[in-house]
C-alpha cells in the first residue's frame, strides 16, 4: 500500500548517473507527495562534490564522498548506506534517484525491510528493467538549455498503438423481392339471352401470386483479426529477474560475505533454478556484475555485490 503523509522519507542520489536538474525535479516531487524529506544524501566523488558544492547546499543534500578505488564503488557505498538506514532509521519511503539497473537486488532487500521504494530516473537513460522493480517510478526529462522549474517534470504517456485493421467484408447485394402479382378478376358471367344456351365448362381459376424471394440471408462473418505476437522480454529485465530469484532463494548472499558455493548450488538445483547436471558456477557466471567467485580456476565460494 502506498504510504500516507506524513512519512519518514530517505532521499538517496546516485550523483554521477543523473543530471542535476533531474535531481532537483525529483526532490520537488518528493516534497509535493510526502510533505517532507528527512534524510537527503548524494553519493559522489571529491571532484563532483567540489564542482557542485553550491547546488548541494541549495538542495540540502549531504555529500557522501567516495574515493574511486574500484568499479562501481560509489554504487556499493549507496547500497550499504541504504541497508543501514533501513535497519536503524526505518524510513517509510526510500527514494533512489538513479537510472542504473544494478540496484535491483538492493530494491528487493529494502522492500523486505518494509519500505516503500520510489525511483526517479532520467528520461532516455532508463530501461524497462529498472522501472519494473520499484513500487513507483518516474522518468524525468533533462534539458540543459532550460531551468528545471519551467519544464514539465512528468513524462507524457506513450500514444496507444493503433488496433489491427479488420479485414473488409463485401456486403452482399440486396435481393430484390418480387411484388406479389394481383390475381386477375374473373370475367363476369354473361347473362344468357333468351333462347341461348349458357356457356359450358368451369370458370378459370385465378393465377397464383409467385412466392417472394428471401432477402434475409445471414451476413458473412468477418475473419478474426490475427492476435499480435507477444513482445520479447528485454535482456536486462530477464537478468534482473534471475538475480532477484537467486537472492530470494539465498537471502544470506545479500550480506556481501563469502559463502560456500556447493551449498548454494545445491539449493538452486533443489528449487529448479539450476539443472541437476549443470556446473555449480553456471548461474553465477551469467551475472559477473552481481556475483564473484573464488578462487578463479576452481571456485568453491561465492559472494554478491562485489562491484
Amino acid at each position: 500500500m502506498k504510504p500516507v503523509s506524513p512519512s519518514k522519507v530517505a532521499f538517496l542520489v546516485d550523483f554521477d548517473n543523473v543530471a542535476t536538474d533531474v535531481i532537483e525535479q525529483a526532490l520537488q516531487m518528493a516534497f509535493k507527495d510526502y510533505e517532507a524529506v528527512h534524510i537527503r544524501r548524494a553519493y559522489c566523488n571529491a571532484e563532483q562534490a567540489q564542482t557542485h558544492q553550491a547546488f548541494l547546499k541549495r538542495l540540502g543534500l549531504r555529500a557522501i564522498v567516495n574515493l574511486a578505488i574500484g568499479k562501481n564503488s560509489t554504487d556499493i557505498a549507496l547500497a550499504v548506506d541504504a541497508m543501514e538506514l533501513a535497519i536503524t532509521e526505518q524510513p517509510d519511503v526510500i527514494v533512489l534517484v538513479s537510472s542504473d539497473s544494478d540496484f535491483a537486488p538492493l530494491v528487493l532487500r529494502l522492500r523486505e525491510k518494509g519500505a516503500w521504494l520510489r525511483g526517479f530516473g532520467q528520461y532516455g537513460k532508463t530501461g524497462d528493467g529498472v522501472i519494473q522493480i520499484y513500487d513507483q517510478f518516474n522518468e524525468l526529462a533533462h534539458d540543459s538549455s532550460k531551468p528545471a522549474s519551467k519544464r514539465e517534470t512528468a513524462r507524457k504517456p506513450a500514444a496507444p498503438k493503433p488496433a489491427a485493421p479488420k479485414p473488409a467484408v463485401k456486403k452482399a447485394a440486396p435481393v430484390k423481392s418480387s411484388a406479389p402479382v394481383a390475381a386477375p378478376k374473373p370475367s363476369p358471367t354473361p347473362t344468357p339471352q333468351p333462347g341461348t344456351a349458357p356457356a359450358s365448362g368451369p370458370a378459370a381459376a385465378p393465377a397464383r401470386a409467385p412466392r417472394p424471394a428471401s432477402a434475409d440471408k445471414p451476413a458473412t462473418k468477418p475473419a478474426a483479426a490475427a492476435s499480435p505476437a507477444a513482445a520479447p522480454v528485454d535482456a536486462s529485465v530477464a537478468a534482473a529477474r534471475e538475480i532477484n530469484a537467486i537472492l530470494a532463494l539465498l537471502p544470506k548472499l545479500a550480506d556481501g560475505q563469502w559463502h560456500d558455493l556447493g551449498a548454494a548450488a545445491k539449493a538452486l538445483k533443489e528449487a529448479g533454478l539450476l539443472a541437476r547436471t549443470a556446473p555449480s558456477t553456471k548461474l553465477f557466471r551469467k551475472h559477473p556484475q552481481a556475483f564473484e567467485l573464488q578462487p578463479a580456476k576452481q571456485p568453491n565460494q561465492v559472494r554478491f555485490g562485489h562491484g
